[in-house]
């Protein structure tokens, strides 16, 4: 009886808010996901990968450790672990947006801290403490005490002096009513890779194709495909139009008077840009999402 194949690498994939969004990007990258709810174990329909679910804080330690090959975790949890990691590449997504997320000290607005000095002798309550604590050492200032917060750290401002909490809209932390004073830090997701697995030949090949077409996934996330119908005399005002990066792809149709026309357009612009297309004589207009677009 043939035996399974070994799987090559294993994946860390980060448990909690990135879940969703983590997999739904290797579901537009090309590959499919399995994963229980009883179970952190999770299955790649690649053979030669596996995956297992560790929270983002604690991902950067397993990867070093080498229990993960590869892993998707936050540059500030990467900075917080001190890990000795090799950061392969941003991916610039999150779980709502696909801004940098950023971790800030915070009082409430009615409060008299108006600077991060202002804070010295008093305490702060944050997930971030490593970090954190070196923050006010640069700043040479002396605070009484820096607390671990073991979440909702929002409703704490008000118990101690300040909190140093992450944020990516903004939202939580006015609906709170609370005042940012300082940026601590600013974070994006990194695909991180074990040392000795990035020097492996055979498994760094592997962790190439992967990035790649994650790449290739985030950068198709604000872009759509754009085809039209052209005729001949009004190509040159249809193509003064479109803001590709190159030029468009031109195919001759049947009919010896119309060209057929396609491109990629950045989402944001293009419901700006299909009436113009209609008011230049271009027919036909089909716009389509895209899974990957690779450079």
């Amino acid at each position: 009886m043939t035996q399974p194949p070994t799987a090559l690498l294993r994946i860390g994939i980060p448990k909690g808010s990135l879940q969703d969004s983590t997999i739904d990007l290797f579901d537009r990258a090309g590959y499919r996901v399995n994963t229980s709810s009883r179970s952190y174990m999770l299955t790649f329909d690649d053979p030669q990968i596996n995956g297992i679910m560790f929270r983002a804080q604690e991902m950067s330690r397993y990867v070093e450790d080498g229990v993960a090959d590869l892993g998707i975790t936050g540059h500030d949890w990467i900075v917080e672990n001190g890990s000795d990691v090799h950061e392969l590449c941003e991916l610039a997504y999150s779980k709502a947006t696909a801004r940098p997320v950023r971790w800030v000290l915070a009082v409430p607005e009615e409060s008299a801290v108006q600077k991060p000095e202002d804070l010295a002798g008093g305490i702060i309550a944050t997930e971030l403490v490593r970090t954190v604590t070196k923050y006010f050492q640069d700043k040479n200032v002396a605070v009484k005490k820096i607390e671990y917060s073991y979440g909702a750290t929002e409703v704490k401002a008000r118990l101690v002096d300040a909190i140093a909490d992450v944020t990516e809209t903004g939202s939580s932390l006015h609906a709170n009513k609370l005042r940012v004073i300082d940026t601590v830090l600013t974070s994006t997701t990194r695909l991180i890779v074990n040392h000795d697995s990035w020097s492996n030949a055979d498994k760094r090949r592997k962790i190439e194709d992967i990035a790649l077409l994650l790449r290739g996934a985030m950068s198709a996330r604000q872009k759509v495909g754009l085809k039209m119908n052209v005729p001949k005399a009004q190509l040159d005002a249809v193509l003064a139009l479109l803001p590709s990066e190159r030029s468009p792809t031109i195919s001759a149709l049947a009919e010896d008077n119309w060209i057929a026309v396609e491109v990629i357009v950045d989402q944001a612009t293009e419901r700006d840009l299909v009436p113009g297309l209609s008011r230049n004589g271009a027919t036909g207009i089909i716009t389509y999402p895209l899974n990957k677009v690779i450079p």
